[in-house]
């Protein structure tokens, strides 16, 4: 079962970075570090400023064979969904019953603060659901929204999530949406500083999802991959370079225990071997 599941995932990923290479094919682009699936190891070599550079340079356009996506946090860029390498083939999230469709129209009026693509959010839940993972973890949780994402899956594994913010009026308003969306029942909100707070966890845990303090991110790491059991995954936002978090990125690369890639041109996945 679980060689299927780790099956699953690699399957799943392999499946986004095609997706984002022949998006790039049909815009007649290259295969770059913002575009498709990058080796941690030989892939993430761009500097803050050319990552900059990039984003600069493009424009708001629609996907391709469809029209931009509406409702949500993100909008399509020159390389697909800003903040994300790959594409959905233009289409919508298709609520399977009327429970997730709550949750999804509770995350289509969350304020957007800090929060995530869509693009990436469904990612978060696709990983989520496909482990099946009873207990995540996110540090950062803002309005919400990612976290709307992990509920999703975890509703259906019978899993929950602590998430842990360290400000009390986003903590509320999170709250307040896991609430409209049904979902208060298996999420727990943690107010205050994480580096602190996430000593008191216990494991294993199934995966976890980090998206605050850059410069906290191996702090992170370092706490929470005793925890993780075998198996499990720790995603990781806003790393698009290795010049922007040289920590981290040394941390989860030169670790033989781990493997890593950079599947959008911000989340890295690792896994941990068994």
């Amino acid at each position: 079962m679980h060689s299927f599941k780790v099956a699953v995932v690699l399957a799943l990923a392999a499946t986004l970075a095609v997706a984002g290479l022949i998006a790039q094919a049909q815009r007649g682009q290259p295969a770059g570090r913002f575009g498709g699936t990058a080796s941690v190891e030989n892939g993430w070599t761009a500097t803050t400023a050319e990552a900059a550079q990039e984003r600069a340079s493009s424009q708001p356009s629609r996907p391709p064979g469809g029209r931009p996506l509406e409702g949500f946090p993100g909008r399509w860029g020159a390389r697909g969904p800003r903040g994300g390498g790959f594409s959905s083939l233009g289409s919508s999230p298709l609520a399977k019953d009327a429970a997730e469709k709550q949750i999804l129209e509770t995350a289509a009026r969350v304020t957007p603060f800090s929060n995530v693509p869509m693009e990436d959010g469904r990612m978060i839940r696709l990983l989520t659901e496909a482990i099946g993972a009873k207990e995540a973890v996110e540090i950062g949780t803002s309005t919400g929204y990612s976290g709307l994402w992990l509920a999703l899956a975890l509703r259906n594994t019978g899993g929950r999530l602590t998430t842990f913010e360290i400000d009390p009026g986003r903590a509320a308003e999170a709250r307040q949406n896991f609430r409209k969306a049904g979902v208060e029942g298996i999420v727990t909100v943690v107010e205050g500083d994480a580096h602190q707070t996430i000593k008191k966890l216990r494991g294993p845990i199934d995966i976890v999802f980090i998206d605050a303090d850059k410069e906290g991110y191996r702090d992170y790491l370092e706490k929470l991959l005793p925890l993780l059991r075998p198996g499990g995954l720790i995603l990781a936002h806003n790393v698009s370079g290795r010049g922007e978090n040289p920590e981290y990125v040394e941390a989860v690369t030169t670790n033989p225990q781990l493997e890593t890639l950079l599947v959008t041109s911000q989340m890295a996945i690792t896994l941990k071997k068994r």
